[in-house]
Formats: structure tokens, C-alpha cells, sequence
């Protein structure tokens, strides 16, 4: 393609969309008809009060709209929201694959994603423990392709006939509708302990994975083992990845259930804004490849939905970055009505035989004729490709094309055959002609068999306090289970994975430890699973900062003004909000208040000095619990001069919160950093934003136990 046809390629997504796009200010109100209307407020009736008659054209037309807005919620993923962006790839990977999107470094591919929860509702919380999805829609040339991802590289099952299963037994039992977007619950642990093929996944999503601090700082795993094909034909295996630009970070379980409450919708929120204030988050394509000649050299069987292919022994090559640029502007006609299919690929990306894979090729196609009404889904304008649709499927629910001509069928001699079916040097999409043979059986393959060597090798790769959080995840999960003999049951599968996770479990669910020594004698780790080992940035942090009448106004415009030169936001929060007036007669403005905010809301918190507001911040019992939250949810915590003793007056017995150096010093302790009588702040700010930057400081967090192996 010519590169002087690139800015319309660019924007032709856009392009196209713009003409669904309708803003009604300054304009006369119309029935659907464009029949101009009067009055919307009152129905006809016979008489002022009389009864409403049924020729009123206007009032039926209204209320059968409104009766008739909704549409099926997904069965899993209905939680979600979207954005658009663009794609560029950052080299040609002809050698890999013909997919014509991956080819030219200067194209620009537009994008839609949507960010999702699995097991809940629509109504329920963006920051349940749970697996997030990731599906991208990419307007490419050549057709729409959709990675859809999740934020866990595996499955709970190998085989998608047991997918029904697996949904029935974590969504609320049907007896009572109970519990909501959790998996903490017996059908789902007797599910598990059932199947337990399950143990991997079990692993990562009790881990810090399953509650992302926010879908900017989320990875994304295609899951299934899908195929690059090249023009010579030459096939190689490839996983999908994305990986955040800001690194992958987590909340930990207190406050992601505080902000279940206080505001859920907070991964949205965050998004949303985020996006509007120009921070776009950006992700990078990553793949790994297998040659086929190496299919079988690992100790693992690749096909495995239940196993991910270690970065250590298949390394990730980043091939692209995604940047969401632009949010929807209509969250029904876009995010609720986008249809994802793992079916939709290009030319030069195909299937394997992943069983799981396999599955989902019928089941996406088979609910959006439910949910979207019928077969015409690929003509609401979010799911429309670019590319010229030209065939012969006619009719159905909300038909949208016109099409013209007496011919719908194929082949035909009236007009040609046309459409005519593409060859390959058209681009045609050729399915890769792997040999299959073998008798029809209904069993699974025995390279599937071993249920606990990597979720042993995530174990293995988990930090202390990494290890500690799933244990406690464990307890809350398998505690709330009512049936003991289930809660046994877990200990004894998890003493598969290893012996002291399992001894750890069962000591806080009240059930007998194993019997004997468990683990699968694994002893190697994948470092790259790790949180630890991350990207660490303050880009984007968000930081609480306190003050009320009286506050060092030198003090807060100096730490904000240094904040958002390392593009941190900062927000004022009093009593209050409105001016609020400094020592010296400055004036800011507070945008929140207690009432409408809390520490679980920020990364970090700062308290500058000003002895009226430092009394009245030591008088207040909101801030006192602001610093309580902030401290033992690890965040960094900032604070100088007087707003030191907000700090001890918070009833947190911890050496590091007591009183800093009176020399001017920058005293810094795991996380908690401080100065007093400093000239100037440059070193505080340094060191403040530097401990933002490293997300959280577990080793703060009260631990009964040290982990050992």
C-alpha cells in the first residue's frame, strides 16, 4: 500500500464511525420517525384527567423504547468497559507471519478494547478477585481480528465441553442467587478439588493477579496456543502477550474490598480519566514462537490451556505497542454491543489444536446471535470492519446493508459469480494444512496429565510477601466454604503443589494438615510471573494530599509542583472542600472532602507542615484512619515538619512513623519518608517520589509467619 494512503487508513475507523455519531444539542425534539414533537411531558388523555388514549402515536413509541432498551448481559465477562486507540508494529515480522498489520512500522492499526470481569454481573464491583479480560478489536485492511485475552496466562480446564461446568459452579448457587462475583463458595471449591486440573490456574488467580490495581497496570495472555503462518506457508506456534508500559500492579485484599463499597466502579473511573486527562496507557505486543519441529521438546504438553509457556524457556519478543487514546462515546452502542469472537483472525494467523481453543471457536459466535439478536452483529457500527464486506448472507434481525441486485447466491452466472472467491494472491485466508489423523475418541490426551508441576514452578516464583498473600487469599477463599469435608479436600490437593502452602492453608480453615510431606520436588522458577520483578514508575500515581485552615501553602504547591513534573496527580482533601486558606493568607482549592474520597483511592499520601492545620488534622478522626489505611496497605507516606505528628497521633506503633531529625535531614524507612526544618524540599521530593515509584513496601505489612520453603 502506498504510504500517501496512509492518514486516510489511519483514520478510517474513525471515519466510518463519525457518521453513526449524533449530537442532539440545539436541536427539535422528533419521534424515530423525525415527526417533530411538542410536548414529551404529558400523554394524551381524554380531558385533563381522563384516561390516556392509545392513539397517542408519541407515548406508545416512547414507552416501547424504553421497554425494550436492555438486552442480554454477557454469561461471563458482562462487567466491562471500553476505549479505542491505535496499533504499530515495530518492525515487519514477515518472516513470521503474512498478517499484513504486523508488516509496516508506519501504519497505524485502529484498536478497540474492553477490559472486563468474568464471574459477575453488570452490577457488581470492577475490584472483586476475579480474572480480568483483555479482547482487542483490531480494524485491520483485511478483515477484523480479535485477540481476546485474559489477565491469566491459563485456564481452569483443558477442554471446553467442561467450560458450562466450570461457569455454573463459580456463578452464585441457583438456590439462593449467592454469593455474588466471588468464587469464595462451595460449588465452586467442590468444582475445584474435583477437577484438579484446576490447580494452576487456582494458583495465579488467588494471587495478587486477581485483583489488578488498575487496567493500565495489567497484563494481558491470549491463553490459547494459536499458529503464525508466513507466505511460504511455514507454520509456528505463538502465545500472545501484552505487556502494561506501567508495569503490573495489584491492590491488596482489604482494599479492594473497601473500594468495592466506596466506589465500584474504580477500574473504570480509572480508566476513563486517565484517558481524559492525556495519560494514555500503552501496552506492547509481545510473542513467543515455537517451531513446529519443537512441539514436543518441553516437559509440558504446548497445547495445554492449564500450562503457560515459562519466559525462560520461551522468551517474550515485544513486536508492537497499543496506545487507548480516545474513550467511547456511547458505552451501549459501543462497549455493551462490541462482539468478540476468538474465530475472527487474518490471514496469517490460524488455529492449533488446543482443545479449549477448539471450543470457543463455536460458543462466541453462538451467544452474540442471542445477546445481539440475530446473525447481522458484523453491522453495528463497532463491530463494522474497514474492509469491503462482499458476500451472500442475506436478512435477519437488523438487517443494515441495502443490497442490491436478484443474485444472493453462490456460484451464479447472472452476474458473474461474483462475489468471486479470493485466490491467494488476493490474500485470501487459506487454512494452514496440517495432517490430522487418528480414530474418533472421546479422551484426553495423556501429555495433559500432570495437574501440578507449574502451578509448584509459580509457587516457586512468588516473592515472600507475594507467598503470603496467596496463603491468606486461601483463607478467606476456602474458609467461607460451609462444608468441611470440601475444606479437607483443598488442603489435600493443594499439598500436591507443595507442603508448606498446604500446612499453611489448613491451619487457617480449621482442618487437619497432610499427612505426609507434599510438593512435586519442582525447584525451578519463572522470575518474569513475579509482580516483583516489574516495571516501577510513578507516572500516573495519584497522591492524597491533607490540609485544613492554616496549612505551610510553600509546602503543597512545592511537592505538587515536583509531583507533576514526575507526571504524578495530586488532590487536596479537607474536612471541607472549597478555599482553604494557608498560614500566610495563600489560598487553594480542596476538591474533596472525606465524605467523598479515601486513602484506598490514592498510591500515596503526603502531609505538609502548618501548625493550625497539623492540630486540627490531629483532632479529626478521618485523617488519623487516611494514614492508618495508607500504612498498613503498604503505600508510601509523605509528610514535613508539624504534619510529622499526624503521623504518630494516628495510633500506629511503628518506629518508622515516629518523630523525623529536627537537622533537615531526609529521614526514609521502608516507605514512610520525612524531614524537618529542611531550607528547601528538592531532597524530599526526590526521595517521596522515588518510594511512590516502588507501588507498594510489603515489607511493612504484618506478617504472623515468615515464609520458608
Amino acid at each position: 500500500m502506498d504510504n500517501n494512503d496512509q492518514p486516510s487508513m489511519d483514520n478510517q475507523k474513525n471515519q466510518q464511525l463519525e457518521q453513526y455519531r449524533v449530537d442532539h444539542r440545539n436541536t427539535k425534539l422528533t419521534t424515530n420517525q423525525g415527526v417533530r414533537v411538542t410536548n414529551t411531558d404529558d400523554s394524551l388523555k381524554a380531558g385533563d384527567r381522563g384516561p390516556t388514549l392509545m392513539e397517542d402515536f408519541h407515548f406508545r413509541e416512547k414507552m416501547t423504547h424504553f421497554d425494550h432498551e436492555r438486552i442480554p448481559e454477557r454469561v461471563v465477562h458482562a462487567r466491562g468497559f471500553g476505549a479505542h486507540g491505535e496499533f504499530q508494529v515495530y518492525e515487519p515480522m514477515k518472516e513470521f507471519t503474512k498478517a499484513k498489520f504486523l508488516q509496516d512500522p508506519s501504519k497505524k492499526t485502529p484498536v478497540f478494547v474492553r477490559f472486563s470481569t468474568v464471574v459477575g454481573s453488570r452490577g457488581s464491583a470492577d475490584t472483586v478477585r476475579d480474572v480480568r479480560g483483555f479482547a482487542t478489536k483490531f480494524y485491520t485492511e483485511d478483515g477484523n481480528y480479535d485477540l481476546v485475552a485474559n489477565n491469566i496466562p491459563v485456564f481452569f480446564i483443558q477442554d471446553a465441553i467442561k467450560f458450562p461446568d466450570v461457569v455454573h459452579s463459580i456463578k452464585p448457587e441457583p438456590h439462593n442467587e449467592i454469593p455474588q462475583a466471588s468464587a469464595a463458595h462451595d460449588t465452586f471449591w467442590d468444582f475445584v478439588v474435583s477437577n484438579t486440573e484446576t490447580a494452576h490456574m487456582i494458583m495465579w488467580l488467588l494471587s495478587d493477579r486477581g485483583i489488578p490495581r488498575s487496567y493500565r497496570m495489567m497484563e494481558g495472555f491470549g491463553v490459547n496456543t494459536f499458529r503464525f503462518v508466513n507466505e511460504e506457508g511455514k507454520a509456528r506456534f505463538v502465545k500472545f502477550h501484552w505487556k502494561p508500559k506501567l508495569g503490573v500492579h495489584s491492590l491488596v485484599w482489604d482494599e479492594a474490598q473497601k473500594l468495592a463499597g466506596k466506589d465500584p466502579d474504580y477500574h473504570r473511573r480509572d480508566l476513563w480519566e486517565s484517558i481524559n486527562m492525556g495519560n494514555f496507557p500503552e501496552y506492547e505486543l509481545g510473542v513467543q514462537m515455537i517451531d513446529e519441529e519443537d512441539e514436543f521438546k518441553f516437559d509440558f504438553d504446548i497445547l495445554d490451556p492449564t500450562k503457560f509457556w515459562p519466559e525462560e524457556v520461551s522468551p517474550v519478543r515485544l513486536i508492537g505497542k497499543m496506545t487507548l487514546n480516545r474513550n467511547q462515546d456511547n458505552f451501549f452502542a459501543e462497549t455493551e454491543q462490541v462482539a468478540f469472537h476468538a474465530g475472527h483472525v487474518v490471514p496469517g494467523i490460524d488455529f492449533s489444536n488446543d482443545p479449549l481453543l477448539q471450543g470457543r471457536l463455536f460458543s462466541y459466535t453462538d451467544t452474540q446471535l442471542l445477546r445481539l439478536s440475530g446473525p447481522n452483529f458484523h453491522e453495528i457500527p463497532i463491530n463494522r470492519p474497514i474492509a469491503q464486506v462482499n458476500n451472500n448472507q442475506r436478512d435477519g434481525f437488523h438487517r443494515r446493508s441495502i443490497d442490491r441486485g436478484e443474485v444472493s447466491y453462490s456460484p451464479n452466472s447472472l452476474r458473474n459469480n461474483s462475489p468471486i472467491p479470493a485466490s491467494d494472491e488476493d490474500n485470501g485466508f487459506t487454512h494452514y494444512a496440517e495432517k490430522v489423523e487418528g480414530q474418533k475418541v472421546r479422551k484426553r490426551s495423556g501429555s495433559f496429565a500432570d495437574h501440578f508441576r507449574q502451578a509448584t514452578l509459580f509457587w516457586n516464583s512468588m516473592s515472600e510477601a507475594e507467598k503470603q498473600h496467596i496463603i491468606k487469599a486461601f483463607h478467606f477463599e476456602v474458609g467461607s466454604v460451609r462444608d468441611k469435608q470440601i475444606k479437607q479436600r483443598v488442603v489435600d490437593m493443594f499439598n500436591n503443589v507443595d507442603g508448606y502452602l498446604a500446612r499453611q492453608i489448613a491451619e487457617g480453615i480449621g482442618v487437619n494438615p497432610p499427612a505426609s510431606p507434599g510438593g512435586t520436588g519442582v525447584t525451578a522458577s519463572s522470575p518474569a510471573v513475579s509482580q516483583e520483578k516489574t516495571v516501577k514508575t510513578a507516572q500516573t500515581r495519584k497522591v492524597a494530599i491533607l490540609i485544613e485552615e492554616g496549612f505551610n501553602y510553600n509546602h503543597v504547591t512545592e511537592v505538587m509542583t515536583a509531583l507533576a513534573g514526575a507526571g504524578v496527580a495530586a488532590e487536596l482533601i479537607s474536612e471541607k472542600q472549597g478555599m482553604m486558606t494557608g498560614e500566610h493568607g495563600q489560598q487553594l482549592e480542596v476538591t474533596k472532602s472525606y465524605a467523598t474520597t479515601a486513602a484506598i483511592m490514592y498510591d500515596a499520601l503526603f502531609i505538609p507542615g502548618g501548625r493550625m492545620s497539623t492540630d486540627k488534622l490531629k483532632g479529626l478522626k478521618d485523617p488519623k484512619e487516611f494514614v492508618s489505611d495508607t500504612f498498613f496497605h503498604a503505600k508510601t507516606i509523605g509528610a514535613v515538619n508539624e504534619g510529622v505528628e499526624l503521623l504518630t497521633a494516628s495510633n500506629i506503633q511503628q518506629p518508622m512513623l515516629a518523630d523525623a531529625p529536627q537537622d533537615g535531614t531526609v529521614h526514609s524507612d521502608l516507605g514512610v519518608v520525612k524531614v524537618v526544618n529542611a531550607p528547601d524540599l528538592n531532597a524530599f521530593n526526590q526521595e517521596f517520589t522515588n518510594a511512590i515509584a516502588q507501588h507498594r513496601h510489603w515489607m511493612r505489612e504484618k506478617q504472623d509467619t515468615k515464609i520458608s520453603g
